[in-house]
Order: structure tokens, then sequence, then C-alpha cells
């Protein structure tokens, strides 16, 4: 399974991005997707995540700015993220864990390439 992330850019603080991220390659189902960050020199963190359940959890730096969602028939995740603020910055990962058609793979977790995201004052 590979994800592809895509949405990231160069945006003015206060502006919105859309992040996407794509799963391919034998998906059977998606039980956990999740948005993380890295700023430069700053560990990875989870920035949202969204169960089967539609439970959803947002990290308290952006909690009522961002908003986590999928859409399943394209097996694709977004991040919208309004009033983006300079500590926004970072490289952007998505994360999705599920279960492969392929039963020789069974259970899979996979991370996108990462796509860039800075926000100028």
């Amino acid at each position: 399974v590979q994800l592809q992330a895509s949405g990231g850019g160069l945006v003015q603080a206060g502006g919105s991005l859309r992040l996407s991220c794509t799963a391919s390659g034998g998906v059977e189902s998606i039980n956990r997707m999740g948005w993380f960050r890295q700023a430069p020199g700053m560990e990875r963190e989870l920035v949202a995540r969204l169960g089967s359940g539609d439970d959803t959890y947002y990290a308290d730096s952006v909690q009522g700015r961002f908003t986590i969602s999928r859409d399943n028939t394209k097996n694709t995740m977004y991040l919208q993220m309004n009033d983006l603020k300079t500590e926004d910055t970072g490289v952007y990962y998505c994360n999705m864990r599920g279960y492969s058609t392929d039963s020789s793979i069974g259970n899979f977790g996979a991370w996108g390439q990462g796509t860039q995201v800075t926000v100028s004052s």
C-alpha cells in the first residue's frame, strides 16, 4: 500500500490550505487515518486523527482551525487548514492503518512522502 500526499504550499498567515492523501495498491479497508507534522529541529507530532467510527482527535494547537475528513470511495483523506499561523509551518505526513486485499500482507501501516507547508507572516 502506498500513500500519496499533496496540497502543501506557501501561504500567508490567516490563509487556508487543504491537504490530500490517497492510498493505493490493494486497500481492503482503512481503520485509522492521521496527519502528522514535523517542524525544523522538532519531533514529528500528531496533528489530527480520524478513526473508523468517525471519532476524531485534534492537537490543542489546531483545534477549531483544522478539520480532518475522508472519502472512503476514493481511499482519500483530507486536512482542511484554516486561519494558518506561522507555527503551523512544517512537513506534513499522512498515515493510514488498515487491511490489505492481499491476504499475505494482512494489516498494513503506511506513511505518505510528506508535503511542505510554509506559513509566512
